[in-house]
Parts: structure tokens; C-alpha cells; sequence
């Protein structure tokens, strides 16, 4: 066991939508446009996602506690540092505390160090757990409730290993803190056929041979 998975054994996380990067189907290519109108949204598509997770959270029992008494949400940095307060994670996580699913979202995580997009490395040089944990910090955090619960935002998950890295930093610096994960699009992988783009989950991201692994 690595140093890094004696941190954060696993890491509980949730999603709404799926994504079929390879799938052939229609619901496949209706899948690959969502997620690119994930990566560039239009203010009011934020929201209307935000409030579909706030639908979705009220139906479904098992949504609606994971988000029970969430304290405060930390975006996921972009890949590089200083990027724009409009960066997507940035503006999900305000619009989830506006349809009340937090109490307050916090810019905690800063990325010191660029690394490579995942979306555009090719398999097998995407960026490990260890290269996103040493290319992130912990701001210091002066109003944050005593033993919070953290949910870390992202708009989309594959491996998880940009969430299990910030995962670990976060207990690092706040070691009595509950963490978990969102993501509001998760990929399939290369599964050829989805039935529809809507499929709320909760899971785990854990480890396999010293990676990221997602289940489901």
C-alpha cells in the first residue's frame, strides 16, 4: 500500500448524468454534446443543472442523504493555476448552494502547478493520483464550521483521480472533516449503448494497483 492510499482508503461520490465518450448509439452522441455543453456553459445552463440535481436529490432517497447536512462545497481547481472565477466546478458549486444543497461553498483547493488535461491526454498518460496530489494546496480556512463536511465538485469524473487526490489534501489539512465527492456527469468508459443520459448514482472511487478506480 502506497503512502497516499494509507490516506484516504476511499473516497464516497455522486453523480446525475452519464457520458459514452465511444458509444455508437443516439443517446451516445446526445451524451457527448451534453458534456461539452458542460465544459462550456452558458450562465443559466448552470443553474437549470443545479436545480436538476436539487430535483433529482428530492426524489431519490439515496441523493437526498448523501446531500443531507453537507457543510460546505470545494470546487476541484482547474488544470491550471489562477485560472478565471467562471471556471465551471467554481460556478456549479455557488448555484448548488443557491437551490440549497449546502450551506456555503469554499475555494479551498488551489492547483499550484499545471498538469495535463485528462480529456485531452492519450490513455495511459493521463495524470496519476500522486502527480494531481503534488500539484495541489489547501488555502487556509478561517470560517469554516469545527469538524465540517466537505463535498468537492466537479463536472465530470472517469478513474476519480483528480477527486481522490484533493481528497487526501483536504484530510491532510483537516483530518476530523467528513469527504465526499460530486461530479455532476460521469463517463462509461467505452460502453456502446446508454438508455437514457439522466441516471443518478452514488459510489465509490477506491484504488486498483496503486490507481484511481470508480465503482460504478
Amino acid at each position: 500500500m502506497s503512502a497516499l492510499e494509507s490516506v484516504v482508503r476511499s473516497l464516497e461520490f455522486a453523480s446525475c448524468y452519464v457520458y459514452a465518450p465511444g458509444g455508437a448509439c443516439a443517446v451516445s452522441a446526445r451524451s457527448r454534446s451534453l458534456c461539452a455543453m458542460i465544459k462550456a456553459p452558458e450562465p443559466h445552463f448552470v443553474a437549470l443543472c443545479a436545480r436538476c440535481v436539487m430535483r433529482q436529490a428530492q426524489r431519490m432517497p439515496i441523493l437526498a442523504e448523501f446531500f443531507r447536512a453537507i457543510d460546505v462545497l470545494i470546487p476541484i481547481p482547474a488544470s491550471e493555476p489562477h485560472a478565471s472565477r467562471e471556471y465551471l466546478p467554481n460556478r456549479l458549486a455557488d448555484a448548488l448552494v443557491a437551490e440549497g444543497l449546502a450551506r456555503s461553498a469554499w475555494q479551498g483547493l488551489s492547483r499550484v502547478r499545471a498538469v495535463p488535461k485528462s480529456a485531452t491526454s492519450a490513455p495511459g498518460r493521463r495524470p496519476t493520483v500522486r502527480i494531481h496530489y503534488d500539484s495541489l494546496s489547501v488555502l487556509p480556512g478561517s470560517d469554516l464550521p469545527q469538524d465540517p463536511r466537505f463535498l468537492l465538485i466537479d463536472d465530470v469524473v472517469t478513474k476519480g483521480r483528480t477527486l481522490l487526490a484533493a481528497a487526501i489534501r483536504l484530510h491532510e489539512a483537516f483530518p476530523q472533516a467528513r469527504i465526499s465527492a460530486f461530479a455532476l456527469l460521469r463517463t462509461l468508459g467505452f460502453k456502446d449503448h446508454i438508455e437514457g443520459l439522466l441516471d443518478p448514482c452514488v459510489g465509490r472511487i477506491g484504488w486498483r494497483a496503486g490507481e484511481a478506480h470508480r465503482n460504478p
